[in-house]
């Protein structure tokens, strides 16, 4: 796991890279890797940034690779319903459905797993989660240089804190150098303390969340159960109220717009807090079909 710290290269993901990875991938499969056609000439990007949007587009769950044999990518099943729905990454639930599968992957991404689903604090500096991530790696007997965790809290904080918040002064209209992932503000600047700047997680707005993109996650997570919590719904590593920075009252809100779907009862009563599925065989995958074509209605 410790080999996919700092695999981004310290790059966030540029503002239309995931969509250009898409289309190459979905044309190409071999565009990574070809010795015949040099991926920067293809791709238009540096060495070190095409080894970056390799990394990014399977840590967001677009696409995958094996890891033995040739290298080429191919579109995930996720992977192929956004590049033929939002191929540009443009809607909100694209953004939030790539967020989960970002902080989900602890092999792939295991800064960002360790970040939404195991650091508890709200408020923090940068040396807060350094000691504690360093802490957790201690606990499993992995060694990660103090750079590369350094490297990667940097990154996190650039893919959602947009520039004009983190360094006014550099940000520009013509910087388009800001990461799609910043619209969700899960991230927030409080201000500088002792030369320290203080961060906080920042929970959104509950009508920035279709019902179907919640019911992605919750059924992605359910395996199998009938009836989830709602303290596993939002302490459950993985589940909506780690991956999207939810407070019990936000997480309650969504969920009670969610039951309007008829896909899931809430249950409070007789001593119970639960959610209760009402079709336990529903997949991921079905779900964000649904979140697209709810859209495309709404659009008309």
């Amino acid at each position: 796991m410790a080999t996919k710290f700092r695999a981004s290269e310290t790059f966030f993901i540029r503002k239309g890279w995931l969509s250009k990875g898409m289309r190459y991938v979905s044309q190409k499969p071999d565009v990574f890797v070809d010795k015949k056609e040099n991926p920067m000439d293809v791709l238009g990007i540096g060495a070190n940034m095409v080894k970056s949007l390799r990394y990014w587009l399977q840590a967001v769950g677009l696409t995958n690779e094996p890891s033995k044999g040739k290298r080429v990518q191919k579109l995930t099943d996720f992977g192929k319903l956004v590049h033929e729905h939002d191929p540009y990454t443009e809607e909100l639930g694209t953004l939030y459905l790539l967020q989960y599968k970002l902080v989900t992957d602890e092999e792939m991404a295991p800064a960002w797993y360790f970040f939404f689903n195991k650091f508890t604090q709200s408020e923090f500096s940068r040396e807060d989660f350094l000691e504690q991530i360093q802490n957790d790696l201690k606990m499993k007997g992995t060694k990660v240089a103090i750079r590369s965790l350094s490297d990667d809290f940097a990154c996190i904080i650039n893919t959602y804190v947009p520039k004009y918040k983190s360094n006014p002064a550099k940000d520009s209209p013509e910087n388009n150098i800001t990461c799609p992932l910043g619209e969700l503000g899960l991230i927030d600047i409080l201000g500088k303390e002792g030369g320290n700047v203080l961060y906080r997680k920042a929970t959104p707005s509950v009508k920035s969340f279709n019902p179907w993109v919640v019911l992605a996650v919750i059924f992605d997570q359910s395996d199998g159960q009938e009836e989830i919590s709602l303290n596993d719904l939002l302490n459950g590593e993985c589940n909506i109220g780690k991956a999207f920075n939810l407070d019990s009252i936000c997480m309650l809100e969504i969920l009670h717009e969610v039951e309007k779907t008829e896909e899931i009862k809430i249950i409070r009563t007789a001593g119970l807090d639960v959610i209760r599925l009402n079709n336990t065989k529903r997949t991921f995958t079905e779900c964000v079909k649904n979140y697209y074509a709810d859209i495309e209605r709404t659009n008309l």
